[in-house]
């Protein structure tokens, strides 16, 4: 089935408290994604953020960014907040940009006031989420320390301490635990609502997971560790053409021998909940299953590191064994092998083209429009791309023209020409097609959502409510159902 869909971070929506959320801003673009005809809403991973606000440096796998939970909601909830107390914080200022200090002060406080008004231990529903959910008591136990200790990662805490425990610690559990609660019942509803609209959400699924995070304190077994709980090594990718010393990621890497001894249970209770939580996941650097680049640990960037073998295709046959079929998403790109090739068609599960990167000097890239196999699914960019106007702007006068000339549309009308590779998207042959709403808005690159290898400023950018108003959903509807999407 042709179908097409937009990309847009959950924190990028509007709002009222200074970040995208589960509030009535996030349903009213769901409507606006029914009006254009689309039946795809991709996000990218919504659990709690730390370092560099990325998303992809998450301190847990499984729980929920409290960031995202709808304070209205809460107010409109009985007497947990009043109206007056959330509008005594500054969430920030500019409408198009998250000032993430300012949020994460205002919204924990706020939430622990909700907290303090609520009597959780009175709901049946949040009774039946704590002692059905088996990483709840982990994660809460992690937060709760990781406030008792200032801020200080896991492995710098004090083990006689942590033993000692204390009422202070048991209270801030509580509190994790039931803002947990509340996330996944406001997420939940949303996605619902999506999908009473016959919209899925594509959800994304990080292959690693930080060093400071939930799942390291819970279970180091997991990971390659040594003794004193350093990493043997770390997750990096080599020195390319855009990168010459390479991508030092930091991530502690996986012990796959033990994972495999233990029937690959923590993969199979991770991908269990994804498939709860969204209705296609897209797993990034899926290359990594089949083979990972491994880095020492301490090396100042990544140019001693060196490929070692991943679980490969044994372990998507287990997963299918498992839950049957599943609807995932291969972020298939990067520097691929005939290994890595072979491991997602292999799979069946379909890949990903960028057609930013199908303009090369070779004319002949497998990511043109006419060169995609149906079992794939063609962005203009994705989150670590360029706006496709930025992109086309930052071009050589050679390139610009090669481009403009594929689409037909002359090179001095930079918008117009975006408009013709959102269309070409749209008409190529793959199954799927999935636009950033920045295409569409013909944002330039002051508007990109992430630029690789740097740090500040990324993960920030926000729609306003004046540029939503710009979407032209009849044309873009039109346009869809053109090309049988």
């Amino acid at each position: 089935m042709r179908r097409a869909g937009v990309l847009l971070p959950v924190y990028s929506l509007p709002s009222e408290y200074g970040i995208g959320s589960f509030s009535k801003e996030a349903y009213a673009f769901v409507d606006l994604l029914e009006s254009c005809g689309q039946k795809i809403w991709q996000i990218l991973p919504i659990g709690p953020v730390a370092y560099g606000e990325s998303p992809y440096q998450s301190p847990s796998t499984f729980a929920g960014n409290f960031m995202y939970i709808d304070l209205e909601s809460l107010i409109e909830e009985g007497l947990l907040l009043t109206k007056k107390e959330c509008k005594e914080y500054d969430f920030g200022k500019d409408p198009g940009r998250v000032d993430y200090a300012k949020v994460r002060e205002g919204k924990m406080a706020l939430l622990k006031l909700a907290f303090s008004r609520a009597l959780p231990e009175n709901d049946r529903e949040y009774i039946d989420f704590a002692s059905s959910t088996t990483w709840l008591d982990c994660y809460a136990q992690y937060c709760a320390l990781k406030e008792h200790f200032g801020g200080k990662p896991w492995y710098e805490w004090d083990e006689d301490e942590i033993n000692r425990g204390g009422e202070d610690i048991e209270e801030s559990k509580r509190f994790h635990k039931y803002i947990q609660y509340v996330f996944m019942k406001q997420w939940m509803a949303l996605k619902k609502y999506a999908n009473d609209r016959g919209i899925l959400i594509v959800g994304d699924l990080p292959i690693y997971v930080a060093y400071d995070s939930a799942d390291c304190f819970g279970d180091r077994k997991l990971f390659q560790f040594n003794d004193d709980n350093t990493p043997k090594a770390v997750a990096g990718c080599p020195p390319d053409a855009f990168c010459e010393d390479g991508q030092l990621w930091g991530n502690p890497l996986y012990d796959w021998e033990y994972h495999k001894s233990t029937g690959y249970g923590w993969w199979l209770r991770r991908i269990d909940h994804c498939r709860k939580m969204f209705d296609i996941v897209r797993i990034d650097h899926f290359r990594g299953f089949e083979s990972y680049y491994s880095v020492p640990f301490g090396a100042p960037n990544a140019r001693d590191g060196h490929w070692e073998k991943g679980p490969g295709l044994p372990f998507f046959t287990m997963l299918g064994e498992w839950f049957g079929e599943i609807n995932i998403i291969a972020e298939d790109l990067g520097f691929l092998t005939e290994d890595v090739i072979r491991l997602v068609k292999d799979t069946g599960y379909p890949g990903m083209r960028i057609l930013q990167f199908a303009f090369d000097e070779s004319h002949s890239s497998n990511y043109l429009p006419y060169k995609c196999e149906k079992n794939c699914v063609m962005y203009t960019g994705t989150h670590d791309n360029n706006t496709t106007l930025g992109w086309y702007n930052s071009l050589n006068d050679s390139d610009r023209e090669y481009v403009a000339d594929y689409v037909n549309t002359p090179s001095s009308k930079p918008k117009e020409v975006v408009k013709s590779l959102v269309r070409a998207a749209l008409s190529c042959t793959s199954d799927t097609a999935v636009i950033p709403l920045q295409d569409y808005l013909l944002l330039d690159e002051s508007c990109r959502t992430n630029v690789p290898g740097t740090v500040g400023g990324n993960w920030s950018w926000r729609v306003t409510k004046a540029q939503l108003k710009k979407v032209n959903a009849v044309k873009i509807k039109y346009i869809t159902e053109l090309y049988g999407r």
